[in-house]
């Protein structure tokens, strides 16, 4: 895998930082990316070969530049073979509770700001004639729950643009992998947005008993390179996929009753 590259957004914590010591330790070059300089930095330090490891700062929110950021990406490897959408932030609160400046702010970095990226990468994966777009996007991408109203849109919008997208350039040899976590242990909790805006700062108790990032980043990177179009990764919580698919009355009454916070 030591001509293989990979970028991957959201890389200064969580999921992220673990994918970049993942691939960092399958000798794959690394491009890594967050609005955090001195965290992706010091993500770089403590990675296998960090001379194959490029940081280069990104805002989702800010899609202005985003020409010139992925002209530097290419560059920096001379090419790219792997896109990880994996940058967002979470929400905590009842719909009736948020405001709609975060409904736009959680729809503007989860799925415009992933998209934009995308789509700027786009040109360079048809002109090679192979790619890969790896989307993280959520259980809650494939169902919705309580306090996660604006989360849920945002990712369920995410399967409907890159189904469209894997559809329109399968004969270009573009591959698309929907990622769908469950509880992983990260920050994602304390880092969520409640419904004025502020973080939560509270770490939820499912959160915290979770799978680690580490065991979902191999889990990840499996069902990548094996080009799965979705992977479901977690712990019993994934089979609320199917219990919402074969049985969606029953889902429905256990959902409300659900201990999601």
């Amino acid at each position: 895998m030591k001509n293989q590259v990979v970028w991957i957004t959201g890389a200064s914590s969580g999921i992220g930082e673990a994918l970049v010591y993942e691939y960092a330790n399958k000798d794959y070059k690394v491009i890594i990316s967050s609005r955090k300089k001195e965290a992706l930095e010091s993500v770089k330090g403590r990675a296998k070969n960090p001379n194959d490891i490029f940081v280069l700062p990104l805002d989702l929110e800010q899609n202005e530049n985003f020409n010139v950021l992925v002209e530097q990406a290419i560059s920096a490897f001379g090419h790219i073979d792997l896109l990880i959408n994996n940058g967002g932030i979470s929400q905590r609160s009842l719909a009736a509770d948020t405001s709609l400046e975060v409904d736009r702010k959680i729809m503007e970095i989860n799925y415009f700001g992933t998209i934009a990226l995308s789509k700027t990468l786009l040109p360079h994966f048809i002109s090679r004639q192979k790619g890969q777009f790896a989307v993280i996007s959520s259980l809650v991408g494939k169902f919705g729950s309580p306090y996660r109203s604006s989360y849920a849109g945002a990712k369920h919008a995410l399967h409907g643009f890159f189904d469209s997208l894997r559809a329109e350039n399968f004969k270009k040899n573009i591959r698309v992998t929907m990622i769908c976590p469950g509880f992983i242990k990260t920050n994602v909790s304390i880092n969520a947005l409640t419904g004025d805006g502020t973080p939560l700062n509270e770490m939820d108790d499912a959160q915290n008993k979770g799978m680690s990032p580490e065991s979902c980043a191999k889990a990840i990177r499996k069902g990548i390179e094996k080009h799965k179009e979705e992977i479901l990764v977690g712990g019993k919580e994934t089979y609320a996929v199917y219990l919402k698919r074969f049985f969606p009355s029953l889902f429905s009454k256990l959902i409300r009753k659900a201990k999601v916070r």
